[in-house]
């Protein structure tokens, strides 16, 4: 009896030791961790939408408890709209051992999901229009159906209301021109929207394809020469970035332009419809600094997100060739306001959500 006792233990203390042994001499190959989590912020373009978000971001991420050097390194990339530039930042990002990134824009979110397919990083996204048709895996009908590593949230712009609105302003609406950009998912998702709510209100859409910025003063010309009455912006990357050539074009023909984005409303705009992005970037920082506190984001639905916005700019009624007017009820709604001399006289704390 006392022997069987005594090899016991005996077998014990020698798994211990052995154990002990082997956890020492793996200690070279050990990675121990002790620093901050290193988080990559990637914006695909400078616009006041990118920006506004990637601002949202960070206030997220600090209501969260993280906020560059405390509790974190930050690392910001812009590709600055250029597709190989974008490319070459998502796979320094990959190799670079980050914890998690940030993408804002769905060419960021399609070229960095595509560069880490191996999950190798986390991935939370901002600033889509369309997740679910981008083409990365993640499934319309079940929002827990996506990438293990990838996670975050949609913004459809409201395209059908921005028209609704605009046939509010000018009731004899019935041509629209519209330049974009085929190749960028989220202004085709946006473009096929525009097609169906302009037939539903009896408005032809004249379209012309850009396939870079410095097209696009020509192609809204273009659209001007056919007799449209107003021109559209919609979630198109590459003619945000022209949106000063677009205004300037259209003023030449006394016609308005409308869009998805409230932060140029200030670029001569006469309104635009769309996200509060400061909100949306804040959304996606709260659900990053989940992720890093431990949260896994296969658990985390997709979810579209749209806390709505209307801008309005009174001044740029004047010279137009048409009498468009902004009815009460409209003028009261909108979360910011230019005044007829161009003096921004109102914005509102929040947004409604959507």
């Amino acid at each position: 009896m006392r022997l069987g006792l005594n090899r016991l233990v005996f077998g014990l203390v020698l798994i211990v030791l052995v154990s002990g042994i082997l956890l020492f001499s793996d200690m070279n190959h050990r990675v121990i961790r002790t620093e901050v989590p290193r988080v990559a912020v990637f914006q695909f373009a400078t616009r006041p939408l990118m920006d506004e978000c990637v601002a949202g971001v960070l206030d997220g991420l600090k209501a969260e408890g993280f906020a560059d050097g405390k509790g974190m390194k930050v690392e910001k990339f812009n590709a600055e709209n250029d597709l190989p530039t974008a490319n070459t930042i998502a796979h320094a990002i990959v190799d670079r051992d980050y914890d998690l990134v940030i993408t804002a824009s769905t060419p960021c979110m399609q070229i960095f999901a595509k560069v880490n397919e191996k999950g190798t990083v986390n991935h939370v996204f901002c600033a889509v229009t369309d997740p679910f048709g981008a083409g990365v895996g993640i499934s319309s009908e079940d929002p827990l159906k996506h990438p293990k590593h990838l996670a975050g949230i949609g913004t459809f712009q409201p395209v059908e209301l921005t028209f609704r609105t605009a046939k509010q302003l000018y009731p004899e609406l019935k041509r629209v021109g519209e330049a974009w950009n085929p190749a960028e998912a989220c202004s085709e998702a946006c473009t096929l929207k525009a097609r169906a709510i302009c037939r539903e209100l009896g408005i032809e859409l004249f379209e012309a394809n850009v396939d870079s910025s410095t097209g696009v003063q020509e192609a809204v010309a273009a659209l001007a020469a056919r007799g449209v009455q107003a021109i559209w912006i919609g979630g198109d990357n590459t003619v945000e970035i022209a949106v000063d050539a677009v205004v300037e074009a259209a003023r030449k023909a006394n016609i308005p332009v409308f869009s998805n984005s409230p932060a140029n409303l200030g670029r001569g705009l006469l309104f635009a419809m769309g996200a509060d992005y400061v909100q949306v970037g804040n959304t996606a920082g709260l659900l990053a600094g989940k992720i890093l506190k431990g949260v896994n984001p296969a658990s985390l639905p997709i979810k579209d997100v749209m806390p709505r916005r209307l801008a309005l700019n009174l001044r740029t009624l004047k010279g137009l060739r048409d009498p468009w007017r902004v009815p009460p009820d409209v003028l009261t709604s909108a979360a910011d306001l230019i005044d007829e001399n161009g003096v921004a006289v109102k914005k509102a704390s929040t947004a409604v959500a959507r």
